[in-house]
């Protein structure tokens, strides 16, 4: 049964709570008829971003096992999804579908917004699956029943380690495309085949992909280095676009069997390890902080320390919840694309039958009334711990990083003329690349 409005609340949490994200590009309609198309490799989490992107509720269609899951098919039905049969999970019930389609175009029909992965299936591949053609039959079909085409809008999800915590990722909304061409083309071979070639068209303008995943770090530290040297903006669509292009210009170099690109990305793995080794990102390197600026930094957190012995105390009583759940995550059924699905609702549910079993025992020796306290208090004190962890964290990063900065400034300054240099070679390869 859907429980209406829990899909965005779980979304915003769960997003929230596991990663550092930005949101960039367009905006997706708030009322009528829209198709969202995303990448999927990032298990329930990829929804849950899809959702937080697009600021109301989001009906999806998901895979029918993932809604008799043993462990997770509770939530994908509570959120409404919609269950899609394939070939290789029931053959005798592909035909059902029919009926699947049917409901998606009456919702779209109604003015919904449905969310779907036309990859088909959760992968923890380096770039995009062949997409398959149910988008597009379903846009087609949704378009007859309308009378008219609507918005079916890209979103990109690119994840910089989506299985580390408070690990960076970046969502993009790209922009509806025009199919109106082949909105009155119901069922036809052509219009299906075009437009779900439009569709990986766009889908590829705003996520990454690369020929393998060991170049994923080399492309993220070009992209960073071309940006702290550039003074470029770091939002999620520019940092997506720029991420996108690097890759790109490595795969055609790799075509054409130029060794240019190798040198380069030699000493791109070199400056890397460097950075790694004193603590800092490229942007740091390139910035000079003050010790007045310093100084008046620690003070404002000085404020931090009071909440410090609450965020240990709530850190230890929830530490046994905490360690079943990354077991659980790291061993869970269903691959490493899942590992951080079910790291979060670990946390989620174990978290909380764990506040009632500690608030119980409370209540047991103390009484009553500090049993109660003790269910509101210790979630509350929960998130002030995740709070402080993450502020105490980048804290001490910032701490290291200025310390770094003022004791090895010989050092630096010969990492910065380097890091200067690679930055003028990637211009001249990207300027090279896209030709």
């Amino acid at each position: 049964m859907a429980i209406p409005g829990l899909m965005p609340t779980i979304s915003r949490l769960a997003t929230r709570a596991y990663y550092r994200f930005t949101i960039g590009g367009g905006r997706v309609p708030a009322d009528g008829p829209v198709l969202l198309v995303a990448n999927h490799n990032n298990g329930l989490l990829d929804a849950a971003f899809v959702t937080v992107a697009a600021r109301r509720e989001v009906r999806f269609l998901a895979k029918a096992p993932l809604l008799a899951h043993p462990y997770i098919g509770w939530l994908v039905r509570a959120v409404g999804s919609l269950p899609v049969y394939r070939v290789q999970d029931d053959p005798r019930r592909v035909g059902e579908n029919r009926d699947i389609f049917v409901a998606v175009h009456d919702a779209l029909a109604e003015g919904a917004a449905v969310g779907i992965f036309p990859e088909g299936t959760s992968h923890s591949g380096s770039r995009l699956s062949p997409i398959k053609t149910g988008a597009a039959r379903i846009a087609l079909g949704a378009a007859g029943r309308i009378g008219r085409d609507f918005p079916i809008i890209p979103v990109g999800l690119v994840f910089r380690d989506r299985n580390s915590l408070r690990s960076e990722a970046r969502v993009v909304v790209g922009d509806a495309f025009d199919w109106s061409d082949l909105a009155a083309r119901c069922g036809e071979k052509y219009a299906i085949r075009e437009l779900t070639r439009r569709i990986d068209g766009a889908m590829r303008l705003v996520t990454l992909n690369l020929d393998a995943g060991e170049d994923a770090a080399l492309v993220h530290m070009a992209e960073q280095i071309w940006a702290a040297e550039h003074g470029s903006a770091r939002d999620a669509t520019s940092t997506v676009s720029r991420l996108a292009l690097t890759a790109n210009v490595l795969h055609r170099f790799r075509l054409r069997g130029d060794a240019e690109w190798q040198q380069t990305a030699r000493e791109l793995h070199a400056h890397a390890l460097m950075l790694r080794r004193m603590g800092l990102t490229p942007q740091a390197l390139k910035e000079d902080v003050s010790w007045l600026a310093a100084v008046r930094w620690a003070l404002a957190r000085l404020p931090l320390l009071i909440a410090v012995p609450l965020a240990w105390l709530a850190i230890l009583a929830y530490w046994p919840a905490i360690a079943t759940s990354r077991w659980l995550s790291h061993h869970n059924p269903d691959g490493p694309d899942s590992e951080s699905t079910y790291l979060v609702l670990g946390v989620a549910i174990l978290g909380a039958l764990w506040t009632v079993l500690v608030s119980g025992a409370v209540g047991w020796v103390f009484g009553r009334g500090w049993g109660l306290s003790a269910l509101v208090l210790l979630p509350s004190a929960a998130v002030v711990a995740a709070m402080v962890a993450e502020r105490r964290r980048l804290g001490w990063l910032a701490v290291r990083r200025f310390f770094v900065r003022h004791l090895h400034r010989r050092r630096l300054g010969r990492m910065r003329t380097r890091q200067a240099a690679i930055a003028k070679q990637l211009n001249g390869l990207l300027e090279l690349g896209m030709r």
